[in-house]
């Protein structure tokens, strides 16, 4: 009981963090997590549970501030939910990939960074359905693995492709990250691998960071800053994943 009143602090404010961008959180669950001497099942279902709870907050604060357009995670979604659902099911250790994830996450936080600096609007164009779909099972794959939403991967993506601006981003990445976290989980309690235990005492916490975060994205934050914030939150999960291969 003691690890969860240290990580109480830290969920929220991770959630807090995470939501503000449309993210759910999930690497950043895990890295905490990680400080103590928890099972990798526990934590990586936990991570589920709680993106739920914060990725569901974000959907709904960017649905009723207007930036919500169904159709555009909706393409990425038809492979991405499936694809989640096997990687809940398959056991592989994430150091495998850990370091070129996080060189990936690094790179899209410099970009994210450099774009940041031009103030100009970035003119949008439309996702290729073939391309979305197959982008959308890669990311879905691997977050089931792992046990994130995946909107950590798709989010620097639609940027860094303009295929829509940061505030429908954050929108169209909580929904993802919601459809994921869901399909992951049935896929975890299929194949025996849902275990939560007292770490469902974080769900409280991580409701009440994701709501006031994505509030406070949704109809605060300018589209400039929300870029930064999501370069920071990359640049913590990449750190998150070189650490666990340490």
């Amino acid at each position: 009981m003691t690890q969860i009143l240290f990580l109480i602090p830290l969920v929220l404010l991770l959630a807090f963090l995470y939501s503000s961008v449309g993210h759910g959180g999930a690497s950043g669950y895990l890295a905490a997590m990680s400080l103590f001497a928890l099972a990798p099942r526990e934590m990586s279902t936990t991570a589920l549970v709680l993106n739920l709870a914060v990725a569901g907050t974000a959907t709904v604060a960017y649905w009723r501030a207007g930036h919500l357009s169904l159709m555009l995670p909706l393409q990425f979604l038809l492979t991405s939910v499936p694809a989640a659902f096997l990687g809940g099911m398959i056991h592989i250790p994430a150091i495998i990939y850990g370091l070129l994830l996080a060189a990936t996450l690094t790179f899209a936080a410099v970009r994210l960074f450099l774009t940041g600096l031009d103030s100009s609007p970035q003119e949008t164009r439309p996702v290729r359905t073939g391309v979305a779909l197959f982008a959308g099972g890669g990311i879905g794959l691997l977050s089931g693995m792992v046990g994130v939403g995946g909107g950590i991967f798709l989010s620097p993506l639609m940027l860094l492709m303009r295929w829509a601006d940061v505030k429908q981003t954050a929108a169209a990445s909580a929904v993802f990250i919601v459809a994921n976290s869901l399909s992951g989980l049935m896929g975890r309690t299929l194949a025996g691998n849902m275990a939560v235990g007292q770490l469902g005492f974080l769900v409280a916490p991580a409701f009440v960071g994701g709501l006031l975060g994505s509030q406070l994205g949704a109809w605060k934050l300018s589209g400039i800053a929300l870029r930064r914030l999501l370069g920071v939150v990359l640049l913590i999960a990449a750190a998150k994943l070189i650490l666990a291969v340490r």
